[in-house]
């Protein structure tokens, strides 16, 4: 485990809610702060390409987070557009923690190979797509979590 806290950002992709509406973005902040960590940004933007690419790239770059976790955004709906707006901005594929997000959630629904999450690098910062419900997020979340501290660890070049 690192000294330091793992920061966190969150953009939550919705036509329809706003912060006060945000029940998966509220339960991911509290996930994190359980373990210790810090959210330092929480926001909205609605499901357009532009703007959740901008959305991920000022919480990597200008505030600096760790993690970037999408909510929401990643299923087949035609407004769906969250994996294109991460591969917009990000240069690296971490495909083994969508795949494990997949996993977990396959053993819950089978809806769960609907899911186009992926999970990618900018930099170093991680971004990783989650679902935009909160029973579906925060059981991605389960599935991933226990790998989140060393893969923060890896990014940084710090090794194993």
């Amino acid at each position: 485990m690192q000294d330091t806290p793992i920061t966190f950002g969150i953009v939550t992709c919705s036509d329809t809610r706003n912060l006060s509406q945000d029940q998966a973005g509220d339960a991911l902040e509290k996930l994190i702060a359980d373990r210790g960590w810090v959210c330092k940004a929480h926001t909205i933007v609605k499901d357009e390409r532009m703007n959740i690419a901008e959305a991920i790239r000022h919480q990597a770059d200008d505030i600096n987070c760790d993690i970037v976790l999408t909510c929401g955004g990643s299923g087949l709906s035609p407004r769906d557009v969250t994996p294109e707006a991460t591969r917009d901005v990000c240069d690296r594929d971490v495909p083994g923690i969508a795949e494990a997000m997949r996993y977990h959630s396959l053993q819950i629904t089978p809806y769960a190979m609907l899911s186009r999450a992926v999970c990618m690098q900018r930099g170093t910062t991680i971004v990783i797509n989650l679902p935009g419900s909160t029973k579906a997020a925060t059981e991605n979340w389960e599935g991933i979590v226990d790998a989140l501290a060393h893969a923060v660890k890896m990014t940084t070049g710090a090794g194993h």
